[in-house]
């Protein structure tokens, strides 16, 4: 056995154990189709995994994903994967081509591969003027929003689009969490200018997740340094986190002034029709037949897991595995999809509880749930929030502080104040009165 494939070996071990040991498979699934894989190749963007089945193919193929995850945790920088039969595979792509100078920017994540929608439809704007033209437009250009709805694609299709496009521009791609241990490695080897300088000299600096910077005053200072040179330079900084600069506490005021100096845009769960597409877009990257699925059960994952990407993958996952192991026929209908929920904390929509209050509140105005909870003022998500909250205390009974945990951990006495709110305007507000008639109509 070579060398190479002794390193790959040893590697997809550690791979097993860690989904193994953090039980991130349920135990049954990894015994039966996850043991007996291998990983024949690996390189600077792609591993090759082999199965021996095509029912291991297609379990293996659904949590595509987590296992480019853990690949990336063990090699430290981002890894998509390949699951393949083994007449699949040619004999001359066993080989480790690993470099610590190459790229970790996802090949897959572009701007013709990001699902667009009124939920990031200005996110998606203002990181395609920043890869046109690094540097002269938003700089910097900072996008926030929840986990899992797209941040992360965008950083790298604006680095896929430079490189593509402007070929003499050095892009670099990092995770807060990386910078900061690259930090105290070069502090400890006494590199820190070397670092400082290698970091000076890129033309695109794009770092995700940055509220892991907080509270890190180091890294704050080395930072600060960094990004001060790069914008006086006109070179183009994108920064990503799951809040808005102002929110983020554990960061020095001279950063989060620096970060809000640009242009700050926010991403939200994606509405029903962009949750729409997205799961036909995962369907057919996952080479799915598209009558496969019937849109009953489309619309059903839409409206119902859409608070973020990864939820919407997740239930597409959910139901593909079920209907391969226990579905009788050939078309998923949503009596499959149904069943394939039951004892997954999956709440049954004939029972009258909060969820079911913010889900029909939620599509009679054409919002997501997600939206209802969020921090957003905008007029027409606070009144439907509003109403939400009323309609849960009347119908359920709830404690105001209960109900406030339900829309995004709010005070006992903002729900005081909204239910009242509502109160008062029902008794003048015909429209209203309206509305709310027609949505409770549909709670019982």
């Amino acid at each position: 056995m070579s060398l190479s494939q002794v390193y790959l070996d040893d590697l997809w071990s550690k791979c097993l154990n860690h989904i193994k040991t953090n039980n991130l498979i349920e135990s049954i699934v990894f015994n039966q189709y996850f043991e007996d894989t291998s990983l024949n190749s690996l390189n600077d963007s792609k591993a090759n995994v082999i199965v021996k089945t095509k029912l291991h193919k297609v379990i293996l193929t659904q949590n595509e994903n987590l296992i480019s995850e853990v690949l990336s945790t063990f090699l430290n920088k981002q890894i998509g994967c390949a699951i393949l039969l083994e007449n699949e595979i040619e004999s001359t792509s066993k080989s480790v081509l690993i470099s610590p100078e190459s790229s970790t920017l996802i090949s897959s994540y572009t701007f013709d591969t990001f699902i667009e929608g009124t939920s990031n439809k200005e996110s998606r704007s203002a990181a395609i003027a920043c890869a046109y033209m690094p540097g002269k437009f938003y700089n910097p250009l900072f996008i926030y929003g929840n986990s899992g709805l797209g941040k992360t694609h965008l950083l790298n299709a604006i680095g896929n689009y430079v490189i593509s496009n402007h070929p003499d521009k050095k892009v670099h791609y990092t995770t807060s969490s990386d910078f900061v241990s690259k930090v105290v490695s070069s502090i400890k080897n006494n590199s820190i200018e070397d670092f400082k300088r290698e970091l000076l000299n890129v033309d695109v600096l794009l770092m995700d997740d940055v509220q892991f910077l907080a509270g890190k005053e180091k890294s704050h200072e080395i930072f600060f340094h960094i990004f001060n040179d790069l914008v006086n330079h006109k070179k183009q900084i994108v920064i990503t986190s799951d809040r808005h600069p102002h929110e983020i506490k554990g960061l020095e005021d001279r950063l989060i002034s620096r970060f809000s100096s640009g242009l700050s845009v926010g991403v939200d769960s994606p509405e029903f029709e962009t949750a729409v597409a997205i799961l036909k877009s995962k369907m057919e990257h996952q080479s799915l037949e598209p009558d496969l699925i019937d849109d009953e059960v489309i619309n059903f994952i839409a409206r119902d897991f859409s608070s973020d990407i990864r939820k919407l993958e997740g239930a597409l996952n959910r139901i593909m595995f079920y209907s391969i192991n226990f579905g009788q026929n050939k078309q998923i209908d949503l009596k499959t999809a149904l069943s394939a929920f039951k004892g997954q904390n999956y709440t049954d929509k004939n029972d009258l509880n909060a969820n079911k209050i913010k889900r029909i509140v939620s599509d009679y105005y054409g919002l997501t749930r997600q939206q209802l909870v969020s921090k957003s003022r905008t007029k027409n998500i606070s009144n439907a929030r509003h109403i939400s909250m009323y309609l849960c205390r009347k119908y359920l009974d709830l404690p105001f502080s209960k109900i406030g945990d339900e829309f995004g951990n709010r005070d006992h006495s903002t729900v005081m104040s909204s239910c009242e709110k509502i109160e008062k305007l029902l008794k003048t507000d015909f429209t209203l009165s309206s509305a709310i008639l027609d949505i409770e109509k549909q709670l019982k």
